[in-house]
């Protein structure tokens, strides 16, 4: 299994645009996908929750929600492929197709490149963003905090190449790791999640609401 999952994610990765795919006065609306986890007479289960907003106004334009029994294992690198069938499967939810996605996870900030953010924006033909809470160690390399100041970041250099960004969206509090997906560049990607930045959280609203969502969602399956 890990075998084809590595064949896969070297193959796709070739698709992978860190240049912009759009304009951003064309950016109408942006989804936040997050999923969350149980456990179930032995078996995992996750409900994948999708929340699109305007992005000029904020406003909660859709949700959709997909529940089902987690198939593949957990192995390090391979998280998309857990996380893809429910994701694909909400996304045939929508009534809106948004004109980007933000995942809970990551993108570039990969071994191969290749987090749930890139594999799935490759998949869609969207342009993705990946925004994690923690930070996911490649190859051993750390990084820099950035300055304690809202909007300051450092970039996180691997082996020479940029592989993602340490972003502080509020002062005085832990930062955010922020990594392209495909179909845009690391300064978009930045204005955007800056954009979605309110003083209710230093996680930007798509994805922090589609969070909120998941717990609402598990709570409501598991009664």
């Amino acid at each position: 299994m890990e075998a084809e999952f590595l064949a896969i994610q070297n193959n796709l990765k070739e698709k992978i645009s860190c240049t912009d795919s759009f304009q951003m006065q064309n950016l109408k609306t942006v989804a936040g996908v997050d999923l969350a986890y149980w456990k179930e007479n032995q078996k995992e289960f996750a409900v994948c929750c999708i929340v699109v907003l305007d992005y000029a106004t904020g406003q909660i334009l859709e949700k959709q929600q997909f529940h089902d029994e987690i198939k593949v294992p957990y192995m390090p690198g391979f998280l998309a492929f857990r996380e893809l069938p429910l994701i694909l499967e909400t996304v045939k939810l929508l009534q809106i197709q948004p004109d980007l996605y933000i995942f809970d996870g990551n993108g570039y900030l990969h071994p191969r490149h290749m987090g749930i953010a890139s594999h799935a924006g490759i998949l869609l033909n969207k342009p993705s963003i990946g925004v994690a809470k923690t930070y996911y160690r490649v190859f051993d390399a750390e990084y820099s905090e950035p300055e304690q100041i809202a909007g300051s970041y450092t970039d996180i250099v691997i082996q020479g190449e940029v592989y993602g960004r340490v972003l502080r969206t509020h002062a005085n509090v832990k930062p955010v790791f922020l990594s392209v997906g495909t179909g845009i560049c690391l300064d978009t990607a930045t204005e955007i999640i800056q954009h979605f930045v309110t003083k209710d959280s230093h996680i930007p609203a798509p994805t922090r609401l589609a969070d909120l969502e998941t717990h609402t969602a598990r709570r409501a399956i598991l009664g």
